[in-house]
């Protein structure tokens, strides 16, 4: 076994989250933010609230580390899908820069975070570049998929290889279409969850033929989510081990196709916490550490 942060798919020893009550607040701060960050509509503070205790206990439960982001006050309730706010590698945390304008200052807050909390800093996309950690994806643990989207630009990609490549790290551009433009939750992950070194979760109509090809080149087989539940966020699954992923409610066909691969499927509600701001399991949590068979 080899304890990494290059995986999407190995055992999750420790992840971090951001509580609920420290994103979302009130529903008075709910009232306040919703519409201009692009939420399909107006979440309910009480049962987000329900539904994320539900969402965290199947972490804890699953016997996975769990630590959160704490509160800070120049942050919007976007928080919450902390997975973008930075990238974690073997050899330190990069810390993102935001592509979405209201979610700017969440990278401050969690560079603080790791600072004061014992993890090293490699470096930090800065000078224009922007990157979002759903944009970004081990497919092994040399190789990184960087989705190329109106979240994550050529300077901070070229940011992201500077730090990364040198390192041996290959690191592979997926160039994304227009879909819904700028205002929309589009990221490389919204279109790919890998959930073992060979089965990935995939929505292949909005896929890049050329990196499509590539996963099948490595030996990737495919789940392929249907047309009706890739709005429902049937794409984003989190891998908590290998073949044992988590969902959200109410997408039937990537669910049975998933168990028809042979993975074990759990599934919560997360219509407030994820359908209403377009972030699903991998994007409320940060993994920091997996283990993988070597």
């Amino acid at each position: 076994m080899k304890h990494t942060a290059h995986s999407e798919y190995g055992t999750i020893e420790k992840v971090l989250i951001k509580d609920f009550e420290n994103a979302y607040i009130s529903q008075d701060f709910i009232n306040e933010q919703w519409q201009d960050l692009n939420y399909l509509s107006q979440p309910n503070f009480e049962e987000g609230q329900s539904e994320y205790k539900t969402f965290k206990n199947l972490l804890t439960t699953s016997g996975t580390e769990v630590e959160s982001f704490p509160l800070a006050s120049d942050v919007g309730m976007d928080s919450i899908y902390c997975r973008d706010s930075s990238i974690i590698t073997d050899f330190g945390v990069i810390i993102c820069a935001m592509g979405k304008q209201g979610r700017v200052s969440e990278t401050k807050a969690v560079k603080d975070y790791y600072l004061n909390n014992g993890f090293e800093l490699i470096g930090e996309i800065s000078d224009g570049g922007t990157i979002e950690g759903g944009d970004v994806a081990w497919l092994d643990a040399k190789t990184l998929a960087v989705g190329r989207t109106y979240r994550t630009n050529d300077e901070g990609i070229s940011q992201l290889k500077a730090l990364l490549e040198p390192k041996g790290i290959e690191v592979i551009v997926a160039d994304l279409p227009h879909y819904k433009g700028k205002s929309d939750v589009f990221h490389l992950m919204s279109i790919l969850s890998p959930v073992d070194k060979d089965l990935a979760v995939i929505y292949s109509p909005l896929m890049p033929i050329r990196f499509r090809e590539l996963l099948i080149d490595r030996g990737f087989e495919f789940v392929e989510v249907p047309d009706e539940e890739f709005e429902s966020m049937g794409c984003n699954v989190l891998a908590i081990s290998p073949r044992k992923c988590l969902m959200v409610d109410g997408n039937p066909k990537t669910l049975a196709r998933l168990q028809q691969a042979g993975a074990q499927v759990t599934v919560y509600k997360g219509e407030e916490i994820s359908v209403k701001g377009g972030g699903g399991p991998t994007c409320l949590t940060r993994p920091v550490l997996r283990t993988i068979d070597i």
